[in-house]
């Protein structure tokens, strides 16, 4: 079997260390003071090494790391991932991008023709990642009042005609959302791979929707229990329309060269918790959100507190925002952890860590090798994995 493993790429900036969460100094999301770069200041002006310089660095030294691709994530405060992807393939060779979207807020044709156009440049290196909104704020900043459920539903009418025109033949539709007369690719763009699609979202509307449409069914990192259950899930209505999906996670990695040095990291970071941030950060009607904040404890003693099984620790989204669970150990430790992910179905990963740049390196380097090694030992071990990366 192989393993698809990402690395994420922060679209929002990032900040030096996890040590230091609430200082942002790559990008302009903490302003351009002293320490910042990417831009940096030289002389009083700002010395146009853009952001954009920094992505792609990000890009290329995953890519060498060994990483498949990168996801591009999509927030109000983030560069437009569409175009962030066009710019950085012209900066790495193989490298997939996982552009990040709400199908909410794009015509099916038009993003049928961007994707096919990013096809043909590229050579095929498009990746959706399908969201559709969590509600609250952010949602209300692109105007968007479409119910909980009603947004799943319109991703799966976007879905249908992404996918009828995608072949180049005149296609109808009439749908509560989309409405097309006899629209195709042109034949310069029809018949390009189509993408795959990794789709997110936890509720029952989610998972039916994703049973029609994902190649990966995608999931944040959850206690393995509930994990196994969103994925039964999910195969259970893949099933019905005849499909067999496989699943994916999104993880935040603490690994060290031991496991006291990766908590020496989280206990720094210990000391910038906002509770108050990550309440907000949770607002809206995201069940997937809802669920991290059942797994926080009201009453915490210390960090921890929120370790809820060997080196998975539930505290990350208090201390930056995000994802609540990550995986924190040595080397060894988090790549058996990640092997016992693949035990439990897992086909792909999409791994992140702050700062991006450096530790695309340092797990590439320390963490990916190890995969795979657990097994050598054990008594009825399965055959070897191979892994894209």
């Amino acid at each position: 079997m192989t393993i698809d493993i990402y690395w994420r790429i922060g679209m929002e900036g990032d900040h030096a260390s996890l040590r230091t969460p609430r200082r942002s100094n790559r990008g302009h999301a903490g302003g351009y003071g002293p320490g910042n770069i990417a831009p940096a200041i030289r002389d009083g002006e700002l010395d146009g090494y853009g952001y954009i310089d920094h992505m792609a660095a990000v890009a290329k030294a995953s890519e060498s790391a060994g990483f498949l691709g990168g996801l591009l994530p999509s927030f109000p405060v983030t560069d437009d991932p569409w175009a962030v992807a066009a710019a950085l393939a012209r900066e790495t060779t193989t490298y997939r991008f996982m552009v990040a979207f709400q199908p909410g807020f794009l015509h099916p044709v038009q993003a049928a023709r961007m994707s096919a156009s990013l096809q043909r440049a590229t050579g095929g290196r498009l990746v959706y990642n399908i969201i559709s909104g969590g509600g609250g704020p952010a949602q209300l900043w692109w105007g968007d009042k479409v119910s909980h459920d009603d947004r799943y539903a319109r991703t799966s009418e976007f879905l249908d005609v992404l996918r009828g025109v995608w072949d180049g033949a005149p296609y109808d539709y009439d749908g509560r959302f989309f409405h097309t007369e006899g629209a195709a690719l042109p034949p310069g763009l029809a018949g390009q791979p189509f993408p795959e699609v990794y789709f997110s979202g936890s509720s029952g509307a989610a998972v039916q929707a994703a049973g029609r449409h994902s190649d990966y069914y995608l999931s944040w990192l959850e206690p393995y229990a509930d994990l196994r259950a969103k994925f039964d899930g999910a195969r259970a209505h893949a099933e019905t329309f005849g499909r067999t999906p496989k699943f994916a996670v999104r993880i935040d990695i603490v690994a060290r060269h031991t496991e006291e040095a990766a908590w020496a990291e989280i206990e720094k970071g210990w000391a910038f918790v906002d509770r108050d941030a990550a309440n907000r950060a949770a607002q809206g009607d995201s069940v997937g959100a809802a669920r991290i904040k059942g797994w926080v404890p009201e009453t915490i003693t210390g960090y921890h507190d929120l370790e809820v099984q060997p080196n998975m620790w539930c505290g990350f989204s208090l201390i930056r925002g995000g994802p609540a669970f990550g995986l924190v150990g040595s080397y060894e430790q988090v790549a058996e952890r990640l092997d016992e992910l693949i035990d439990l179905g897992v086909d792909a990963f999409i791994l992140a860590g702050n700062p991006h740049l450096e530790e695309a390196y340092r797990v590439g380097e320390e963490v990916l090798p190890l995969l795979g090694r657990s097994r050598l030992t054990a008594p009825n071990s399965e055959a070897a994995l191979s892994f894209s990366r």
